[in-house]
């Protein structure tokens, strides 16, 4: 009998010590932050100085994408490492409205979908989600308490996101009442109205602060065990809203002209300012997070990460992408396939494990975290397009496996595909109109800001993408988004 307790007792042992060495992971991710808008990547109006020091503590990636252009689509396959050929969802579905009643999010993921959260949670993990979740409501197959997440806490509609000042977040699948007025977020102002009335457009519980309140809740609460949290925190996507203090940090450091809600969204009496503003305001929630693992003794043992879902916004509610260079000089933006839409910051850090002040120009994109996190694991994943960076982040060049290509499909803003091999960039428009659309291509080495179409003098590169897209794309179960092989006439 002794013998058997004391074989028990090395196994409890042995196990609480493989638990103690699992490395937290927390995955932070922006929604519609440019390219260029980190300090570490250039910005030079806003400032950024805790994901900085992320970035010089850890590694740098240069040549990393979103699965998609927007929201919807690149959590999905975030979650789930598709690509945008074989992605359950490929656009943004809307469901409802954006009135408190008719809150109906998007569409949502589908029963038996197998997510990071899972992974991690076969790995032993506790796992949560702060943030904007945007893949379905709670009374829905796409609740994320069904879909591997223990936690989550913050806007379960998209919809519902254009809004800082919401009545209310969601927390496990109820209703958490802010301290806020009912905002019609859409509402524009009169050409002639007083400074005042931008006040409307004001509450008094900011969501981003109540949701890095929970962050460091679930953190604290989970130190000593592994977990795995996923921040999809809302800023910088419009609407321009951001607490008083936050703003007066940027007043009188750009000029400005009022925004009165013209192209949609709230207005905002000091646009650049704010814009600013809420990209500092998120930094030092980032810092605070940062801070906190330190004091908790779980700074070594956890692996941080940021990006972004996609790039920044289409000139839409008052922010001016231009005047930040949001996209450092890529082209295209939010919504579109060519650089700036897809190409977005990401950046890593894991002390004693990611070598610091590393720059890596590894062509990866955001549906390989699957795969990363079961080589971190040890947990197989489902089928997925993903190839594990994980040898990147330590350092390992020489072990990395390259993807052949990245691929990607949009059909929205007229139906688009790109395929991203080696240096060179494939990229086709408007299919919806013209399903034969021909390719433009760019190499990228060359000409980064694709602005020179070398199609004529590559035939052969065009008849590669087009075998590519023909291997990629699997039909969809939405007609909207079955704009590459349609078995219909649009008139139908």
């Amino acid at each position: 009998m002794d013998k058997i307790w004391k074989t028990l007792f090395v196994c409890l042992i042995t196990s609480l010590v493989f638990a103690q060495q699992k490395p937290n992971v927390i995955y932070i991710y922006a929604d519609d932050m440019g390219y260029g808008e980190l300090g570490s990547y250039g910005q030079q109006k806003i400032k950024t100085p805790h994901l900085d020091k992320i970035a010089k503590e850890g590694m740098k990636f240069t040549q990393h994408y979103a699965s998609a252009p927007v929201c919807a689509p690149s959590r999905c396959m975030l979650m789930t490492g598709k690509n945008s050929g074989h992605s359950y969802i490929r656009g943004n579905y809307e469901l409802g409205g954006f009135e408190d009643q008719n809150e109906g999010g998007q569409m949502p993921l589908p029963e038996g979908t197998f997510t990071i959260a899972k992974l991690m949670k076969q790995a032993g993990y506790t796992t949560g989600a702060i943030g904007k979740w945007g893949l379905g409501m709670h009374n829905t197959t796409g609740d994320p308490n069904k879909q591997g997440f223990d936690y989550f806490y913050g806007y379960l509609c998209q919809k519902q996101a254009h809004n800082f000042y919401p009545t209310h977040l969601w927390e496990n699948g109820k209703w958490d009442t802010l301290n806020n007025p009912y905002i019609q977020v859409h509402k524009p102002l009169a050409k002639d109205a007083p400074d005042i009335a931008f006040d409307y457009f004001k509450g008094s519980a900011y969501s981003v602060t109540k949701m890095a309140e929970k962050t460091v809740e679930f953190i604290k609460e989970n130190r000593k065990k592994p977990f795995f949290l996923y921040l999809p925190y809302t800023g910088p996507h419009v609407s321009l809203q951001a607490p008083d203090e936050a703003i007066r940090e940027y007043l009188g450091q750009f000029d400005e002209k009022p925004y009165r809600g013209e192209k949609g969204y709230s207005s905002a009496l000091y646009p650049r300012a704010t814009y600013a503003a809420m990209i500092t305001y998120m930094d030092k929630q980032v810092g605070e997070i940062m801070k906190l693992l330190k004091e908790l003794g779980l700074d070594k043992n956890t692996i941080v990460m940021f990006s972004s879902d996609n790039g920044a916004t289409f000139d839409a509610g008052g922010a001016d992408i231009n005047f930040f260079n949001s996209v450092a000089g890529l082209r295209g933006r939010k919504q579109d396939l060519y650089e700036g839409g897809i190409r977005v910051p990401f950046i890593a850090r894991w002390p004693g494990k990611i070598p610091s002040g590393k720059v890596n120009n590894h062509i990866s994109a955001q549906y390989d975290l699957m795969a990363t996190l079961s080589e971190i694991t040890g947990v197989k994943a489902w089928d997925n397009d993903g190839i594990s960076f994980l040898p990147t982040l330590l350092g390992n060049d020489n072990k990395q496996k390259e993807h052949e290509y990245l691929y990607f499909e949009f059909p929205e803003k007229g139906g688009q595909v790109a395929v991203r091999f080696g240096d060179w960039k494939g990229v086709k428009s408007n299919m919806k109109k013209n399903k034969n659309a021909s390719w433009e291509i760019y190499n990228l080495k060359t000409d980064e800001k694709e602005t020179t179409d070398v199609a004529s003098d590559n035939p052969e590169l065009a008849k590669k993408f087009e075998a590519i897209l023909k291997k990629e794309h699997q039909p969809s179960h939405i007609r909207d988004w079955e704009f590459i092989a349609p078995k219909f006439s649009e008139k139908e």
